[in-house]
């Protein structure tokens, strides 16, 4: 059996929504160059889904380990740039509300598929806000 291929790494710096912590971000990305660890780096995935980019479309191709905000927010990203990622080989590591450390040892660790499932989606927006 041939091994799966080993899940690409998309960093988001976030640049124009400015949710992640700065801190955070700067962490994230120090400790992924110094890690010797291939990733790609881009400024905004809002900014390149709206341009509907390319790159999304190369990085949906595969396993990938993208390192942004909330999964689904992510999963919709792509959607709307008419590049659908995989639920079970897309993982989201959600530097809102990992901290530094925590969003690393994600990335580094084995691809755990995270996206949330239709149905998922359906609950949440069925649900009645407090």
């Amino acid at each position: 059996m041939t091994p799966s291929p080993p899940a690409k790494i998309l960093y988001c710096h976030c640049q124009y929504a400015q949710v992640v912590p700065k801190t955070t971000k700067e962490a994230v990305l120090s400790g992924l160059c110094h890690a010797n660890t291939e990733f790609e780096a881009v400024a905004d995935l809002c900014e390149l889904s709206a341009r509907k980019d390319p790159v999304l479309l190369q990085l949906a191709s595969g396993p990938v380990k993208i390192a942004a905000c909330f999964p689904r927010a992510v999963k919709w990203l792509f959607a709307a740039a008419g590049a659908p990622l995989n639920p079970s080989a897309t993982e989201v590591v959600n530097l809102r509300s990992e901290s530094p450390e925590a969003a690393l040892a994600l990335l580094n660790a084995p691809l755990q598929p995270n996206l949330p499932s239709p149905e998922d989606s359906r609950a949440s927006a069925e649900r009645p806000t407090p």
